[in-house]
C-alpha cells in the first residue's frame, strides 16, 4: 500500500518539539519562507519560543499537527513519536542521532530504531538522525539549518540521505527551482523510495534527482519507477558507495568483475533512472530535465564563434557518448543564407563574428543548427565577468530560436562561472537551458537521453542461505548440462585408471586437476593431450581426482557467463571476454536477473569483442542462438536455485560458428 505523506509535505499546521537553538531555527526558517499556517512550539519550561505560545506537552496542543519537528533526545523521541502517532498527525521529522548508525558503537541503536518505529506505527516519520524537509512550492519546511531554497511556482525535487549533502545543494547558484529537498537519514521506515513516489503527487514537480547511498527494499523502487514513467516525471540518480560482495573471498572471476556497483548499475538501468558521478553534473541534468525534458538521444549541434571552443566541445563529448551528426542539405542552405561564403559549415560550427552583435542574423545561423536529428542545440558563450551587456544579444537569439523553432536548445559556458545568474534566469524564462560548464552539459546531455521506460519484470531477490559450498567442475557441468548448457564429454577419474576410463572418448584431451579453484595458477589444466599421453599428465598433475574431458575445436571467441548474488541488487548476471585474459581485458556487461533474451542480446553488443561475435575480417560469425540459449539456460538455472545460489560461472564458454561448449563451471552454493 502506497504510504500516505501528503499531510506531512504540505502541512497546514506544524509543532516543533524541543529547545534549543536547532527547534529555534526551525520555526524562524518557516516564517522567513512564508509558511501561512499554524506553529505549535512545545516545550515543558518556556512560555514562549521565538515569540510564540509555546505548550507544555504535545497532549496540550489545540489541535492535531500535520507535521513535527521532534528536536529531543533519542529517548525521548520514542515516547513524543508515540504520542504524535496517537493522536494521529499526520507525520514526524526525527532529528536526533545514535539510533542504527551507531549501532557500531552503541550496540543499542538498533533496538532503539526499532521501537521507534513501533511508536510510530501508521504515521509517516523521516529518519532517524535526518534534518527533514523544505517545501519551497508552500513555503512549509521542517528544517533545523541554514538553506539556500527560495519560494517557486513549479521546479525539481532532490532526495539524499545526506543531510549535509541536502544543505549544500540548496544553496547552487546555478538558478535550478528547487521545488522540495527531502532528507532520508536512517529511513527506519519512510524509504527514500516511498518518499520520492509521494512527491510524484505534486504536478508542480518537473524531475526527481536522488542521492542514493544505497537502494533498501527493491521492490519500493520498482514501484517509483513504473509510477514516474506513468507521469512522464525524469529520475536521476548519483549513485554513491558500494554494497559488500556476496562473498569478500570469492573464487570466481566474475566476482571481481562484477563487484557491487555492476548491480547497482544493473539495478538503475533496468529501473530507466539516470546516472550521473558528481554533484554539478547532477544540479545541471536535472535543470535541463526541468526545462526542456528528457532527450530521445545524445545527438547534439553546437555552434560557437571560435574554432578553439569548437574542437573543445567535440574531444569532450566523445568519453560521453554524445555524436554530431552531420548537416542536412536544408540546414546548410539555412546557414549560408545567414553566414555568407566565409565560413566552412560542420558541425560542430566556427561561425566566426561576422554576425555578432546582429540580433536577426545570430538567431537565423543558430536556428540553422537545428533540426529532426538533433536533441539538443548548444551555442557556446562564455558571459565576462566585468561587463557582459555586449553579449545579451545572445541570449535574446537563444529565446528567439526556442520560440521560432520549439527545438532543443542550450546556451553553454565553458567555465560555470562565466554564465551569469541574471542571464540563466533570463534564459530560462525563454525556455533555453542555461548549462554552467561545457563538461556537466555534456554528461547532462547523455544522462537525459538515457531515462527509459522501466523494466516490466521485477528482479529477483537475494537468496538468504549462506552459499558455503563450492561444487567440483564434474558437478557443476551435469548441473549446468541439466538446464540445457551445452558441456564436453567429460569423465571423472584418477592416474591409474584413466586409460579405462576414457577409452570411449576421442582425443584430443583437456585433462584438469580436480578441487582446485583456479585451475591454470597451479598447472592443474594440460591441453591437447594425447590418448598415449594421458596417463603421464595425469600423474603430473597429482590431484586424487582427474577430470577428462573432449577438447572443443573451432573457437572464434572465448566468453565468460557468470553470475553472483549481490545481496543489494539481486542477481548479477555478467557476460564478456573469457579465457586467462578475463581479468586483464575486463571487458564485460551486466544484468539483473531475470532478463530477457533481446535484453542479453543488447548485453553482448555493449562489449569491445562484439565485432568477433559478429564476425571480423572474413570470419564467421559465431552461433549466436546458440550462444543465447546457453546464457538463458545458465539464468534459468540460477532462479531455480535463487534462494541457495551464491555464484555460477563459466569460464570460458568456446564459441565456435555452429554451437558453443562450456569447457570449465564453477558453483557455489548453499
Amino acid at each position: 500500500m502506497k504510504k500516505d505523506l501528503n499531510r506531512l509535505f504540505k502541512p497546514a499546521a506544524l509543532a516543533v518539539i524541543g529547545g534549543g537553538a536547532w527547534c529555534a531555527q526551525v520555526i524562524r526558517q518557516s516564517r522567513d519562507m512564508g509558511y501561512t499556517g499554524e506553529i505549535w512550539p512545545v516545550h515543558p519550561k518556556q512560555a514562549e519560543v521565538e515569540g510564540l505560545q509555546a505548550y507544555p506537552s504535545v497532549a496540550d496542543l489545540p489541535g492535531v499537527p500535520d507535521a513535527a519537528f521532534v528536536g529531543v533526545n533519542r529517548h525521548l523521541t520514542l515516547e513524543i513519536v508515540g504520542a504524535l502517532s496517537a493522536m494521529g498527525a499526520g507525520g514526524a521529522v526525527c532529528f536526533a542521532s545514535g539510533f542504527s548508525e551507531a549501532a557500531a558503537e552503541d550496540q543499542s541503536g538498533d533496538d532503539l530504531q526499532a521501537q521507534l518505529v513501533a511508536a510510530a506505527g501508521e504515521m509517516p516519520i523521516l529518519g532517524p538522525n535526518c534534518y527533514g524537509f523544505i517545501n519551497a512550492l508552500d513555503g512549509a519546511l521542517l528544517w533545523p539549518d541554514q538553506h539556500g531554497c527560495t519560494r517557486v511556482d513549479r521546479g525539481v525535487a532532490i532526495l539524499t540521505q545526506s543531510s549535509n549533502i541536502a544543505i549544500n545543494l540548496t544553496m547552487q547558484k546555478r538558478r535550478l527551482p528547487v521545488a522540495y529537498t527531502v532528507t532520508c537519514g536512517n529511513m527506519a521506515q519512510t524509504s527514500q523510495a516511498e518518499a520520492a513516489l509521494a512527491l510524484l503527487d505534486d504536478p508542480r514537480v518537473t524531475a526527481i534527482g536522488l542521492h542514493i547511498e544505497g537502494f533498501g527494499d527493491l521492490r519500493g523502487w520498482e514501484a517509483l519507477a513504473a509510477a514516474a514513467h506513468a507521469k512522464d516525471i525524469p529520475l536521476v540518480a548519483l549513485k554513491v558507495g558500494a554494497s559488500e560482495q556476496a562473498q569478500k573471498a570469492t573464487v570466481s572471476h566474475t566476482a571481481s568483475l562484477a563487484g557491487s556497483d555492476a548491480g547497482a548499475q544493473a539495478f538503475l538501468d533496468r529501473l530507466g533512472i539516470a546516472r550521473v558521478p558528481s554533484l554539478p553534473a547532477f544540479l545541471e541534468t536535472l535543470k535541463l530535465l526541468h526545462v526542456h525534458g528528457r532527450l530521445e538521444a545524445a545527438q547534439i549541434a553546437s555552434i560557437s564563434c571560435s574554432g578553439g571552443e569548437a574542437s573543445l566541445i567535440a574531444d569532450m563529448a566523445l568519453p560521453h557518448g554524445v555524436t554530431f551528426p552531420a548537416l542536412e542539405d536544408g540546414q546548410k542552405t539555412h546557414l549560408r543564407a545567414a553566414l555568407g561564403p566565409m565560413v566552412a559549415l560542420s558541425n560542430p560550427l566556427d561561425y566566426h563574428t561576422y554576425i555578432w552583435r546582429d540580433e536577426a542574423a545570430m538567431t537565423q545561423a543558430w536556428s540553422g543548427m537545428t533540426g529532426p536529428e538533433i536533441a539538443m542545440t548548444l551555442s557556446i558563450v562564455d558571459y565576462p565577468t566585468t561587463d557582459p551587456t555586449d553579449w545579451h544579444v545572445a541570449t535574446r537569439a537563444a529565446c528567439n530560436v526556442r520560440a521560432q523553432t520549439g527545438a532543443g536548445f542550450g546556451v553553454v559556458a565553458t567555465l560555470p562561472e562565466l554564465m551569469p545568474q541574471e542571464t540563466a534566469t533570463d534564459l530560462i524564462a525563454g525556455g533555453v537551458v542555461p548549462f554552467m560548464g561545457l563538461e556537466e552539459a555534456l554528461v547532462a546531455i547523455k544522462a537525459a537521453s538515457q531515462i527509459a521506460a522501466p523494466s516490466t519484470l521485477p528482479v529477483a531477490l537475494p537468496g538468504q542461505v549462506a552459499p558455503d559450498h563450492t561444487l567440483t567442475e564434474g558437478e557443476a557441468k551435469a548441473a549446468l548440462a541439466g538446464y540445457g548448457v551445452p558441456v564436453p564429454q567429460f569423465r571423472l577419474t584418477t592416474a591409474d585408471t584413466i586409460a579405462v576410463d576414457a577409452a570411449d572418448l576421442t582425443a584430443p584431451f583437456a585433462i584438469k586437476g580436480v578441487g582446485l579453484a583456479h585451475k591454470s595458477e597451479h598447472g592443474a589444466v594440460r591441453l591437447g593431450i594425447s590418448a598415449e599421453d594421458a596417463p603421464k599428465v595425469a600423474a603430473e598433475i597429482g590431484t586424487d581426482q582427474i577430470l577428462i574431458e573432449e577438447m572443443a575445436s573451432g573457437a572464434l571467441a572465448e566468453l565468460l557467463v557468470g553470475v553472483t548474488r549481490d545481496p543489494a541488487h539481486g542477481y548479477v548476471l555478467t557476460v564478456g571476454a573469457g579465457g586467462v585474459l578475463t581479468e586483464v581485458l575486463r571487458d564485460t556487461a551486466s544484468l539483473l536477473l531475470p532478463s530477457t533474451r533481446a535484453e542479453i542480446d543488447a548485453a553482448l553488443d555493449r562489449l569491445n569483442c562484439a565485432p568477433i561475435l559478429r564476425g571480423y575480417r572474413g570470419k564467421p560469425p559465431v552461433a549466436r542462438a546458440a550462444l543465447l540459449d546457453a546464457i538463458e539456460a545458465v539464468s534459468a538455472y540460477v532462479l531455480e536455485n535463487a534462494e541457495t545460489l551464491g555464484e555460477v560461472e563459466i569460464n570460458p564458454l568456446i564459441c565456435t560458428a555452429d554451437r558453443v561448449v562450456a569447457v570449465d563451471a564453477l558453483i557455489r552454493k548453499g
